[in-house]
């Protein structure tokens, strides 16, 4: 480790709020990442203000926290917010009362029945979608319909695809995209880099945006997202982005680490130390 490298993991450790995507960051399916367990205790341990703000909407916050648990780390129901919480409460601020039809996960559908959007395949306000394991051609078939019939059309987060233990999959925007094709309508997507999403999610860590860090593996998205909330980024290369896919992009994170274990690991030097270049 460079002593640039260490100069930025030490400016990291003295923030305050840690603003944290899962997939690619904390785990891969349900294969959980070198040093992501370390990071986490580390977090809770030094008494950090954290958030798990993750664009996959299948999981409830704690269906998150149980598989988290699963794996091994230990994380409050509190510290994880979604995209499918997002949508609900977008859709419930703008039409209160409204009804959905739903291409969805439970963690998606009881997100919406919480703020009182009921589900309709008659005549719904809204088309909402979002990652399921239910995806088929009956179902677009029928969301088509309901676009062209007025329904407006949502997406949980504009993600096209999305890492696994077995690779990269299709994510929402993809599974949005035979919709829109179809209709001639464009989605609105609410997920990261939505500022609504960011907002909300520096609200719940109670922290200015200087204090915070935005740690993602994308960078059309999670860093995207943080750059413009005026916060730091930290891009970590245990997901979809590789070092040579930033130059892609016409911005750049703050900081490029291998994976989170990377700050987790790092031990400054007592006074007077000094650490050999490697």
């Amino acid at each position: 480790m460079d002593d640039r490298t260490r100069e930025q993991i030490e400016e990291l450790k003295n923030k305050k709020g840690y603003i944290c995507d899962m997939d690619g960051v904390i785990y891969h399916g349900n294969v959980l990442l070198p040093g992501a367990k370390e990071f986490v205790e580390w977090l809770m341990d030094g008494g950090k203000e954290f958030l798990f703000l993750t664009n996959a909407s299948e999981r409830s916050p704690l269906e998150l926290k149980q598989k988290l648990n699963r794996l091994g780390v230990d994380v409050p129901e509190e510290n994880f917010y979604t995209s499918a919480l997002a949508t609900a409460k977008f859709l419930a601020n703008q039409s209160p009362g409204c009804t959905a039809y739903v291409i969805g996960a439970p963690g998606l559908q009881n997100a919406l029945y919480s703020v009182g959007i009921a589900p309709n395949d008659v005549n719904p306000d809204y088309v909402v979608v979002g990652e399921t394991q239910t995806y088929t051609y009956d179902r677009i078939l029928r969301a088509t319909a309901h676009v062209m019939n007025g329904a407006r059309l949502i997406g949980t987060n504009p993600d096209i695809t999305g890492p696994t233990e077995d690779g990269i999959i299709p994510a929402c925007k993809a599974l949005v995209a035979p919709i829109e094709i179809a209709t001639g309508r464009s989605a609105y997507f609410i997920g990261k880099p939505n500022p609504l999403m960011m907002r909300t999610g520096l609200r719940m860590l109670g922290v200015h945006s200087d204090e915070a860090v935005m740690i993602g593996d994308r960078m059309d998205t999670d860093i995207i997202a943080g750059i413009e909330t005026g916060i730091d980024t930290v891009l970590v290369l245990s997901g979809v982005t590789r070092r040579s896919d930033i130059k892609k992009f016409p911005y750049r994170p703050k900081y490029v680490l291998q994976g989170v274990g990377d700050i987790a690991d790092y031990e400054a030097p007592e006074a007077g130390e000094s650490q050999p270049s490697e």
